[in-house]
């Protein structure tokens, strides 16, 4: 008698899990939409997926896969890892790694690591302006044009340091006649780990 009702009492707490799952499982639309972002990002995304979801997955860690097209020549602490196109590519920052292995370029690299979001307004254009003028501004790349990939990355398209200021003017201008967004956002992933796959 007591096996049987030890029986009976597994069943029933069994039961009582599967029905509270089916019901909790759809209790709202946003617990889903966690989900499916939770889900997104342990997957292994491709380049063209997180662009196109970059805003979502800002402050989140994603692991990433591409072809490497670049890495920075001052340390290898930046490569790009480009999609579908060269349209389609990301900047990675080594971050506390340090740097990259020159290796990357040319192969396919697995990134795990946090997307984050650079602004780009008139305070970063006015800052960038000064530091032009008192000949302090970083340097990317050998020419004044700036690094060639990342402005590929940023689909710029001044040729120096004044043209590409003006071109992000422009597009700051069209972007909050559109959005009423006073800034444009670029997306990159500072990487917590990464590996070469082939």
């Amino acid at each position: 008698m007591k096996q049987i009702l030890t029986s009976a009492l597994r069943l029933a707490v069994v039961c009582g899990a599967l029905a509270l799952a089916a019901c909790g499982g759809n209790t709202s639309g946003r617990a889903k939409t966690q989900d499916q972002v939770q889900t997104r990002s342990t997957a292994v995304l491709e380049i063209d997926e997180l662009l196109a979801a970059a805003d979502s997955l800002a402050g989140q860690t994603v692991t990433i896969e591409g072809v490497c097209t670049h890495t920075c020549k001052h340390g290898a602490r930046k490569i790009f890892l480009m999609g579908s196109d060269d349209t389609q590519t990301i900047r990675v920052e080594s971050g506390e790694l340090g740097s990259f292995d020159p290796q990357c370029v040319n192969r396919v690299v697995r990134v795990t690591g946090r997307v984050d979001e650079e602004r780009i307004d008139e305070a970063y254009l006015a800052r960038w302006e000064a530091q032009v003028k008192a000949q302090t501004a970083e340097k990317h790349g050998t020419t004044e044009a700036g690094c060639a990939t990342e402005k590929a990355a940023r689909q710029e398209t001044g040729n120096t340091v004044e043209e590409r200021i003006a071109d992000f003017r422009t597009r700051i201008a069209a972007r909050k006649a559109a959005e009423g967004k006073e800034y444009l956002s670029f997306y990159y992933v500072t990487a917590t780990s990464y590996e070469i796959q082939q």
